[in-house]
Formats: structure tokens, C-alpha cells, sequence
């Protein structure tokens, strides 16, 4: 597997914690209907993984120190997988990667980089099931997604 797409998360959830790999309960669901709607899949083209490797403790919000640990493992395994786009989900994931501040409202809507890498925050699928007012600028983060990697693909 080679995948063409990385998606980066916050970190494990209890349903990812009891069974060991991201982005497996609704939200996971959720995200998969995503990338299926472009063409993407956690079975061929696209590696799923988050900032943070453990639960934080009552599903807080992690830690500069937690991140600061785990930032190394990210960077190698982005290394090691090599994609050739992107998508973080959430404040946590998008602020981390794109070196910004902002809130996701005000990241999401652009492409960064990431060590050479283009970079398209959105929403984190859990928020978008609170919110269904929050898909349409999810379908467009999705579908500028599809259309840069595509240029990337054929070259251009």
C-alpha cells in the first residue's frame, strides 16, 4: 500500500483505545463516507493516524508536553508513508501540523505545507455530526482535496 492521502486526527478515542486503531466508532464511520465520496479508503489509498498516540485521561484535550512527545513519531511515520497529501481533521491535528494558532474555522479553506507535503484542514468528523450545518464546508475542503491531488497526480 502506498497511500496517496494521510489523515491526521487529535488523538484515540475510546472506542480507537479498546481496539487499538484510529478513527473506528461513528466518527471513523463517518470519515470513511468522506473519503469514499473521493474516491479515497483506508484499505488502499489513505492512512489514517493521529497527532497524539494515547487517550488523554477523560478525553481532554492533549497536552503541550504530550504533543511534543509524539510529534517525532508523526513525523517518522509520515516519512516512512511518504503521502502525497494531508488532510488533518480537527483543531488540535490542524493547528499542530500547519504551524498555526487559528481556530479550524479560520484554518480550513486554504492548503498549507507540511515539511513538503500540501496540508487541507477541515472539521473533525464528530463535530459535523454535532453540527450537520458544518458539511458543506466539508464537502469543499473533500472536493479541493480530490482536485489538488489529482493535479498532483497527472503532473501538473
Amino acid at each position: 500500500m502506498s497511500p496517496d492521502v494521510m489523515v491526521i486526527g487529535e488523538a484515540p478515542g475510546g472506542d480507537e483505545d479498546v481496539q487499538g486503531r484510529p478513527f473506528v466508532g461513528k466518527a471513523g464511520q463517518y470519515l470513511d463516507k468522506w473519503l469514499s465520496a473521493i474516491g479515497l479508503s483506508r484499505d488502499t489509498n489513505c492512512f489514517i493516524g493521529n497527532v497524539i498516540k494515547c487517550r488523554p485521561p477523560a478525553n481532554r484535550d492533549p497536552q503541550p508536553d504530550e504533543i511534543d512527545a509524539c510529534i517525532p513519531f508523526l513525523k517518522r511515520q509520515i516519512a516512512i508513508i511518504k503521502p502525497k497529501f494531508i488532510l488533518t481533521v480537527g483543531r488540535i491535528s490542524s493547528a499542530v501540523l500547519s504551524g498555526q494558532s487559528a481556530g479550524i474555522g479560520r484554518l480550513r479553506g486554504r492548503t498549507y505545507n507540511f515539511e513538503g507535503i500540501p496540508l487541507i484542514p477541515t472539521y473533525h468528523p464528530s463535530a459535523v455530526l454535532r453540527d450537520p450545518g458544518l458539511r458543506a464546508p466539508v464537502w469543499e475542503d473533500l472536493k479541493r482535496l480530490k482536485s489538488e491531488l489529482d493535479a498532483i497526480k497527472n503532473g501538473n
